[in-house]
């Protein structure tokens, strides 16, 4: 599955616990170019991953007003944005505590530069571009030199 027109952007997150080590994994497919992106995390959240996959993709970008299909196995991530929730978070300034607020509070604008499609692919299937997110998410979760989610970190303090 890939966008014919466009760019098509196959994202994926992990935790290793949930809480525990976490990783992201992007994949860009532009016609014939794919460019993989991935990176890990000491202690953080699946969420915070899956979110964090679409944002990394998106800021790969130096263009903007592309026609983008993002491929996601997270219906938290696809259903936030097709279904207007996070319209409405940020409409609300996230009241009530909505957890992850500094992820979707940096996605928004990324969202507003392109024409976006959000698409859930079912997770740990077929879908080789899928899977290979899955792959460079879990390596990352896996890895040394993990980065550290230090606003997550901070909610448990």
């Amino acid at each position: 599955m890939l966008n014919e027109n466009g760019l098509s952007i196959y994202t994926d997150g992990s935790a290793r616990g949930n809480p525990g080590r976490g990783g992201y994994g992007v994949l860009l497919i532009w016609k014939n170019t794919k460019k993989e992106l991935s990176g890990g995390y000491r202690l953080t959240t699946n969420n915070r991953m899956e979110i964090l996959s679409v944002i990394v993709g998106l800021e790969a970008l130096t263009r903007t007003g592309l026609d983008i299909t993002i491929y996601s196995d997270s219906q938290y991530v696809t259903k936030s944005i097709t279904e207007g929730w996070l319209e409405n978070w940020m409409r609300t300034d996230f009241k009530g505590g909505k957890k992850n607020s500094d992820l979707w509070r940096r996605l928004y604008p990324l969202l507003k530069k392109h024409r976006i499609k959000m698409v859930w692919v079912k997770g740990h299937a077929s879908n080789p571009y899928n899977n290979r997110c899955d792959e460079l998410a879990t390596q990352a979760a896996d890895g040394s030199n993990l980065e550290i989610d230090s606003v997550y970190e901070e909610t448990l303090e």
